[in-house]
């Protein structure tokens, strides 16, 4: 006579255990995985940002405005000229920001200085601003991309 009674109690509880076990892992390392792989950044297809209107940049003034899926840096020198930057600093991707004071842009995290045309002049960045180009179509400020 044979006995299909089904899985003996002890191999039940070695199944549980061990699904748990498993569930457990998964939970814990989850995070971690996700740390270790960040999702990549979908950058817009846009060529073109308007960032806006001629008089919200009056002179020896900067504002950082949203290109892309990253900030970027308008100013407008003392003599009314715009110019344009990628906001990340080259040294550990701080925000940088206009100093009028100063007329140079500053990034506060270690104290990066960079010049009105994005060169680095002091501190520890290691290269100078990405510029964009700024265009004027009719009162909108128009940023694009610099073509390499």
């Amino acid at each position: 006579m044979s006995d299909d009674r089904g899985p003996s109690r002890r191999s039940l509880l070695r199944w549980l255990l061990s699904g748990s076990t498993g569930t457990l892992l998964a939970v814990l390392l989850y995070p971690v995985l996700r740390y270790v792989s960040p999702p990549g950044e979908a950058e817009t297809g846009a060529d073109a940002v308007v960032v806006g209107r001629r008089k919200d940049f009056p002179p020896n003034s900067g504002k950082v405005v949203r290109f892309g899926t990253r900030p970027a840096i308008v100013i407008s020198t003392a003599a009314g000229e715009l110019r344009a930057f990628s906001a990340v600093c080259t040294h550990l991707q701080c925000t940088v920001q206009y100093r009028p004071d100063m007329e140079l842009v500053w990034c506060a995290c270690h104290n990066g200085r960079f010049d009105l045309a994005g060169r680095n002049v002091a501190g520890p960045p290691p290269r100078p601003l990405d510029a964009l180009d700024v265009a004027l179509r009719g009162d909108d400020v128009v940023l694009t991309r610099r073509k390499a």
